[in-house]
């Protein structure tokens, strides 16, 4: 399929050309304007060759001016070498009004000078929100292009999880499963991994080495496929877990007993870099604890063994550090423990969700075609008992994809109040995780080398993972 730059790029009235496949900027400041929106409009709802040349021209669009997929790699490895510190780099899951709500995590960190920032989505939230890993790409680089945003892009893939219903019915179908949804996600430009085999952990074990055993051989297993695909020059950041979200807390020893395995593992497969973080459980779950009210249940976060289970990662395996899954729902004064004790990283996903379906400026009557879609289509997300509250709450993830371009549709005024009150979240995280003056950081340690533009060679269908998976 031939692709033509030079049409998509025709939308910027000259400011853009390309010649012999060069992309020319001649007037940056047309990529902040309304011309970039019809581009990525293109890049997600066009037809054919439109669609992926508008792709290709925002992936060389970014390589001219910086906004590059990166790894952030190399940021962790200095950390675990005392070199940096203090900040706790935020993952955030864009699930919904994707463009609109990754300009406005671009223009919070712009005003910061913050770019220690993943951007992410889960393997079942690929599915749910009908966004593949080449349109996602597309998306976030079209929307740091809009906001003027130069800075590397670690998009990464979140929870690429191992079902263990499916593994135990069929080992070999399952990990290969995710090797390909991971084949995708690099060749679209995920170069941040989190490989979560947690999920294969067997508590039933007398021993933590043997409840570990197949949660770090996975691990490693996992890792030597990323090393053997990710681009030249670039070192693929990955993360691996040692206990589920949502099940029970991790404890150093714990961490000990997977590393332990995992590095005697992955040497034995060859000479391959290991994983730069550690995915923990203290207490959190994906989404929050619902009440019947639809609140969110108080959580119990278990801050002191963050703290431990972060040190042991940097201080005994050279790591950036532990990672908090499902931590959007705490309460704002919550934050400001993260980098206090030194997490590297924490994800937050359903807050996001919730400011868009609960805005004031979202039309009362498309929030409840959507509602009505979930009592036709997504009865499985209702337990016994469960309120409608509830039930809603839980379940409106799942409309996200069908309803995508409705929401993309909407009138821009409303799409910008969302925005901004979106801005205003993600301004305030990055405050409470001193994400403002990692810039400097991110062009100290991080190398983001120019690549060409390949094309998508893993585009199986991908089949829905643990409903609960992202944050």
């Amino acid at each position: 399929m031939g692709l033509d730059l030079a049409a998509a790029a025709g939308v910027f009235g000259g400011a853009v050309t390309v010649t012999g496949g060069r992309v020319d900027i001649s007037n940056p400041a047309s990529l902040q304007s309304e011309a970039m929106d019809q581009v990525v409009w293109a890049a997600v709802f066009g037809e054919g060759t439109a669609k992926e040349s508008a792709r290709a021209l925002l992936w060389e669009l970014g390589q001219a001016t910086g906004a590059r997929p990166a790894s952030i790699h190399d940021l962790y490895i200095a950390r675990g070498r005392g070199e940096c510190s203090g900040f706790t780099v935020p993952a955030i899951n864009i699930r919904m009004l994707a463009y609109d709500t990754a300009r406005a995590v671009f223009r919070a960190a712009k005003a910061c000078d913050g770019a220690a920032i993943l951007i992410e989505i889960a393997r079942s939230e690929i599915a749910y929100t009908d966004q593949r890993p080449a349109e996602y790409v597309a998306v976030i680089i079209a929307a740091a292009l809009r906001e003027g945003y130069h800075h590397p892009l670690f998009i990464q893939g979140d929870h690429c999880q191992v079902n263990a219903t499916k593994y135990n019915a069929n080992a070999a179908v399952e990990v290969d499963e995710v090797k390909k949804l991971i084949g995708e996600e690099i060749a679209a430009g995920f170069f941040n991994i989190d490989v979560d085999t947690s999920t294969l952990v067997d508590l039933s074990f007398p021993t933590l080495e043997e409840q570990q055993r197949t949660n770090f051989e996975r691990a490693a297993e996992i890792t030597k496929f990323i090393r053997d695909h990710e681009p030249a020059g670039i070192t693929v950041s990955v993360g691996a877990e040692i206990g589920e979200v949502g099940h029970k807390n991790s404890t150093v020893e714990e961490l000990h007993a997977f590393m332990q395995g995992y590095v005697t593992t992955l040497k034995g497969l060859g000479d391959y870099e290991g994983i730069a973080k550690i995915s923990v459980q203290t207490g959190t779950s994906h989404g929050g604890v619902v009440l019947p009210d639809g609140s969110i249940a108080d959580v119990k976060l278990d801050i002191d063994a963050l703290e431990a289970l972060s040190k042991a990662a940097r201080e005994d395996y050279g790591m950036g550090g532990a990672v908090q899954h499902g931590a959007s729902t705490l309460p704002g004064n919550a934050f400001g423990n993260f980098p206090r004790v030194e997490t590297a990283e924490i994800h937050l996903a359903t807050n996001f969700q919730t400011i868009v379906w609960d805005h004031p400026a979202l039309p009362a009557e498309l929030r409840q075609r959507a509602y009505r879609w979930l009592d036709e289509n997504a009865q499985s997300e209702k337990k016994s008992g469960d309120s409608a509250e509830q039930f809603y709450y839980k379940a409106r993830k799942r409309a996200i994809g069908p309803f995508k371009q409705e929401m993309w549709s909407l009138p821009a005024a409303i799409r910008q109040q969302i925005s901004a009150d979106l801005e205003k979240t993600f301004a305030f995280l990055f405050e409470q995780l001193h994400v403002t003056g990692t810039a400097d950081l991110v062009r100290r340690f991080v190398a983001a080398p120019a690549l060409a533009h390949g094309a998508l060679t893993h585009s199986g269908a991908l089949a829905e993972d643990d409903p609960d998976a992202g944050e």
